[in-house]
């Protein structure tokens, strides 16, 4: 359970760092930008924890999170831009 919130609180910085490192305009609000952290977070923690590429509490894994929310804040850019 505190691997979760561990997770979700290194998720929080992750998007921040990851709305500060994304170039361009940032068209998304505090809320979507913590979702997106929190959401890449998760995933770059499952994925590699599972292919065995780090282990929890290690700082690869922080870097992976703020790769995570990098890469789906994009996406999401991408996403929203074209529907403009």
């Amino acid at each position: 359970m505190m691997h979760w919130i561990w997770t979700i609180l290194i998720g929080f910085v992750a998007g921040l760092l990851a709305r500060a490192i994304t170039p361009g305009k940032s068209p998304t609000g505090f809320i979507m930008t913590a979702v997106l952290g929190v959401a890449g977070s998760v995933l770059a923690s499952f994925i590699g924890q599972s292919l065995g590429w780090y282990s929890a509490g290690q700082v690869a894994g922080f870097l992976a999170s703020v790769i995570g929310a990098i890469i789906l804040l994009v996406i999401y850019h991408l996403v929203t831009r074209n529907n403009s």
